[in-house]
Formats: structure tokens, sequence, C-alpha cells
């Protein structure tokens, strides 16, 4: 089985775990449990309290202590195991520590997948930027075979949602010690510090100003992406409460119309290294940005019916930019800006950032607004409209700062050359 079969096949898995219920858990909340919108924006919260610590630390531990695709099977099957005892959960209290603990365990693996990928691939001579993208798509293809399969098996509100999710975490523990070694890079660098000895070197790379401003518009973003994932399924379930919706198939099915967005994301991941090359960083993520802003307002105005229902499809197909724009080339940013001794655990930083605070800052604040301001007297009612023009507007002035106050210039040797031959920001001998 050739290198590139082979980390395909770990794309594939790793997001097939987390497309079996990330879009799908509201439904199961709201519909078939009926718990409150304050405590399920908790529940989402989950994964940015775990990536806030766990995808350091595990980074931390793959750079210096153990093989990174040992410490990441390990990981996937403790995260199946906890996965099997969440249908057993019967109050929302409980829910929540069962969900962070399995988030505890999945997070960091989003970081360790890229850096056993980036590790094996260069082992092999292959260039990151250009053949990591192609390996990356089939993750997106594999959360929506697992969108497709939870809806057409009748789960979406049903908590066998989550044993799906269980069986392919325990299929890709087990797959992830047939792998090639990926070696600790700094298990034998001498340590003269109290950061050496606990490789947080890659914290470091926050003394650099343009880093500290890419990591913070990190954060800002992945407060977005946590408000499409929370409540984009839900929304189109609401209209089921509109007798003249309740027999339309977005309505029947709305995590297949939602699968769009991961169909979208297969086209932009392959698109990456044509607009690194040719725009920059900058110029990308402003893309991203903009596409955030499109993807809200759409939403703001789609119904399940004709028309409407193109605004919604056209929302989906946007959310690949959107998405794919920053978080792909937000990864292979930082792996061109740093040395390799600490690549996993900047990896782990830039995760904890996207999916750690920006999470917990979309999860909670947008739970306490929609509560607050969009929610009817009734407690069940929502104003899915204004819900969706403020996380709009929430975007529109993120891409105004950015233009501002992310400084980088541009140069084709950074999206063309390996990233061991750039000049790293953070190396061994500067942190």
């Amino acid at each position: 089985m050739s290198t590139k079969l082979r980390l395909t096949i770990l794309s594939f898995l790793q997001f097939f775990i987390w497309g079996s219920w990330l879009i799908t858990i509201g439904a199961y909340w709201f519909q078939t449990k009926q718990w409150s919108g304050a405590q399920f924006g908790a529940i989402f919260s989950t994964m940015g309290i775990a990536s806030i610590f766990m995808p350091s630390i595990m980074g931390i531990i793959a750079d210096k202590y153990v093989n990174a695709e040992k410490l990441y099977g390990v990981l996937h099957i403790l995260g199946g195991a906890v996965l099997c005892t969440v249908p057993m959960v019967a109050d929302p209290g409980t829910f929540f520590w069962v969900i962070l603990l399995n988030m505890i365990f999945y997070m960091p693996t989003l970081a360790l997948s890229i850096a056993v990928s980036y590790s094996v691939l260069k082992r092999q001579g292959l260039d990151v930027v250009k053949d990591y993208p192609p390996i990356r798509v089939w993750g997106t293809i594999g959360f929506i075979v697992a969108m497709w399969t939870v809806s057409l098996l009748g789960f979406e509100k049903s908590a066998n949602q989550f044993y799906v999710a269980a069986a392919a975490a325990f299929a890709l523990g087990i797959y992830s010690f047939t792998l090639p070694a990926c070696p600790p890079p700094s298990k034998d660098t001498p340590s003269r510090s109290l950061v050496d000895v606990l490789g947080l070197k890659s914290f470091a790379l926050l003394r650099d100003p343009k880093m500290l401003t890419f990591f913070l518009f990190a954060l800002l973003l992945g407060a977005a992406l946590q408000l499409t994932n929370a409540y984009g399924d839900t929304f189109l379930h609401d209209f089921d409460k509109v007798p003249a919706y309740q027999d339309t198939f977005a309505v029947k099915y709305p995590a297949i119309i939602m699968s769009i967005s991961q169909v979208s994301e297969t086209l932009f991941i392959l698109a990456i290294p044509f607009f690194l090359r040719r725009f920059g960083i900058k110029q990308v993520m402003l893309f991203s940005m903009i596409a955030w802003v499109l993807r809200f307002g759409l939403l703001a105005f789609g119904t399940p019916d004709f028309p409407g229902i193109t605004l919604v499809i056209l929302s989906c197909i946007v959310y690949g930019m959107a998405f794919d724009f920053f978080n792909i080339s937000g990864s292979l940013f930082v792996e061109t800006q740093t040395a390799s001794s600490i690549r996993a655990s900047a990896q782990g930083l830039f995760m904890m950032m996207t999916n750690g605070f920006g999470a917990v800052l979309g999860s909670s604040v947008s739970g306490i607004v929609i509560e607050k301001y969009f929610t009817a007297a009734d407690g069940v009612t929502k104003d899915w409209q204004g819900i969706w023009l403020s996380f709009a507007a929430y975007a529109l002035v993120i891409a105004v700062l950015f233009v501002f106050l992310f400084k980088h210039k541009h140069t084709p040797q950074e999206a063309t050359a390996d990233a061991e031959h750039v000049e790293p920001i953070l190396s061994v001998e500067n942190a």
C-alpha cells in the first residue's frame, strides 16, 4: 500500500468520526432530548475547552517522548470507548462531562493527524504543500460519508450516531499502529531551560508580532466555525414546526443538505496550493473571512423550499472557502514558519487557538446571545434570521480588522518550497 493511500485512509477515518455526530448532535439534543439552548452552547464549548490544553500537551509529548502515530492510536481508542457511553446519559449535566472527556481524547488527534502526515510525507521526500491537500480532501469526504450514513439510517435524532462514531474511532486507533514510525524529533535535543525540558518552545512564537496577530485571528475565526457547526443542522430541523415545510427534502434530511458544505471543501482544498502561490496567506485568509460573511448572510434568508433553498445551498458552497482557506492554509503557514523540532507543538498551538479558545468564545457567547436576544418567550422559537445576520456582522468586523492589523509580505518561495528549506520564525536556537 502506497504512503499516500495509507495517509488517505487516516484522513478519511479521522473526519468520519467527527462527521458522525458533530452536525447532528443538535437534532439529538433539541428534538429528542428537548434540553435547553443555553445548555447546548456549553456542550459545544467542550471541544474548545479540550483544545485549550490537550493539543499542545499531546504535541509536546509527540515532539519529545512518544512516537506520534502510537499516541494518535491510543487517543482514538480511548475516545471510542467514551463515545459508547454517550447513549446511556440521561441528563444534560452528565452529558456535558461525557462529551468533554471524549473531546479531551479527540481534539489533539486533529493536530497529530497533521503532524503524522507531514512527517511521513517528508520522510518520503514529498512536498507537503503540494501533496498534503489531495490527502486531506479525503478527510472531508469521510465527513460527508459519515453525515450521509447517519442521515440515511435515520440516526440524526438517535443516540445510534455515537455508536457509528465509536466504531470508526476503534478502527482508526488500531490502524494507526500500522503506520510508518514518527519518532519524537526533539527527543535527543539538549535541554538548557525549563522551557526546553517541558517542550514549550512553540509558545515563544507569540513573541513575534506577526505570529501573535495570526494566532489571535485564528481564535476569532475559530469562533465563527463553531457557530455554523452548532446551529446549521438544527436550523433546518426547526422548519419542521411549519406545516408548509414539513415534507421538504431539506427538513427530512438536513444533514444531507448541510453536507454540501463538505463537498465544497473538497474542491477548495485542492485549490489551496494555487491560491497560496498566487495571493499569499494574508489574501487567502481574507477570502476566508469574506466567505464567512456570505455563509451567514445567505442562511439568514434561506428556507427549505424553492427558491429559498438555493440560498442555503449557496451558503454551503461558500463554506468550503470559509473553512479551508483558513484552517488548511493556516496549518501550512505554521508549518513553513517554524523549525522541525517544534512543529507538532506549533500545530497544537494553532489548534488550541481555533478549536480551543475560539470554540469556547463562539459557543459560550453565542449561546447566551441567542438565548437572550433571539429566543421567544416560550423558550423554544428562535429568530433564525436575526441569529445569522448577527453572525455575519461579526465575521465582517473581523475581516476589516484583519486587513489593517495582519502584516505579512507574500513571497512565492514560502508557498512553493519545502518547509525544511524556508527560514523559520522560530528555531531551536532562537527560542
